[in-house]
């Protein structure tokens, strides 16, 4: 019978250990190359497309076709062309519950007007392009609104299944969202027909 001693046994080890450190290196090495190169990969074609079609529309849509300041509102109303939907030039910036949201838009009297509303998430989304880095929402460049806050907006729709929640949407995102009522978000006040389908 052999035996073996525990210094022939830690000598023996060692080698065995320092493969398994080297090679866990070597796949480390690998998955950070690999990260890299995909991280600074050139856009595919298909994203190059997207991105020129995105830009095209933009260019076709510009702002200041899509957008009218109206002066029979005193100015403080503004018409997009695109929903037809006439906006506040200019949210309130103060942050209240559902419930209060939907009385402040009720009562409120803006370029002289009555009839205003709280929007429909679809409505709201109109407005808010899609996610981009920036400190503001992405409402579209050269638009006319002021006082857009950097945060989300109530929308008309409760939540069916859960009363005491209700819809708000993403300025940022564009995402519809629920939570509860009383919590406290700005109101962006909207007239027309509505249009509550969702997607």
């Amino acid at each position: 019978m052999i035996s073996y001693s525990s210094r022939e046994i830690q000598a023996d080890m060692l080698p065995r250990n320092l493969a398994f450190k080297l090679a866990l290196l070597t796949v480390t090495g690998v998955a950070c190359l690999v990260f890299y190169q995909l991280w600074n990969r050139p856009a595919t074609q298909k994203e190059v497309l997207i991105a020129t079609i995105i830009n095209n529309w933009q260019q076709t849509h510009t702002s200041d076709h899509r957008f009218k300041i109206l002066p029979e509102f005193n100015n403080d109303a503004v018409l997009d062309a695109e929903t037809g939907l006439i906006w506040e030039i200019s949210p309130r910036s103060t942050a209240i519950t559902w419930n209060e949201a939907r009385s402040s838009c009720v009562n409120r009297v803006t370029g002289g007007q009555k009839g205003w509303r709280l929007p429909a998430p679809t409505e709201m989304r109109s407005l808010v392009g899609p996610a981009v880095d920036s400190p503001i929402p992405n409402i579209p460049a050269g638009h006319p609104f002021v006082n857009i806050q950097p945060t989300s907006y109530w929308t008309v729709v409760p939540e069916a299944n859960q009363p005491s929640y209700a819809r708000y949407v993403d300025a940022f995102l564009g995402n519809v969202l629920s939570f509860i009522k009383i919590y406290t978000y700005p109101v962006w006040c909207v007239r027309g027909p509505i249009k509550l389908e969702e997607h």
